[in-house]
């Protein structure tokens, strides 16, 4: 089970598109997710990157919990498509963030 919402990645998935402009943004929220939200966070784009399977959801966020060694926010910008990681997660774990990205996108 995701300790973070849907809603809430995809608010992540679409200011690291525009990362350019949206770092600082980007930065602060993620630096406000509880500690549970930012293992998931890490857990599904680790999913979205094949270093874990769907079915290893637990090992992933329980391997993110114990190696965390630096702020979330530093681990996650340096990560390379982290977008499209984050997207695959979702999607790998039978989730998506679509309607909640056309949501905002539109504003809502």
């Amino acid at each position: 089970m995701l300790d973070i919402s849907t809603y809430k990645i995809a608010q992540i998935i679409l200011m690291a598109r525009e990362l350019d402009r949206a770092e600082g943004e980007l930065r602060g929220f993620l630096k406000n997710l509880t500690e549970e939200e930012a293992v998931s966070l890490v857990a599904v784009m680790w999913i979205g990157r094949d270093t874990f399977g769907p079915d290893e959801l637990e090992d992933a966020k329980q391997t993110a919990r114990e190696e965390a060694s630096s702020p979330t926010a530093d681990y996650l910008l340096g990560t390379p498509h982290l977008s499209d990681h984050l997207e695959n997660g979702l999607e790998a774990l039978g989730l998506s963030a679509s309607d909640d990205e056309d949501d905002l996108v539109r504003g809502g």
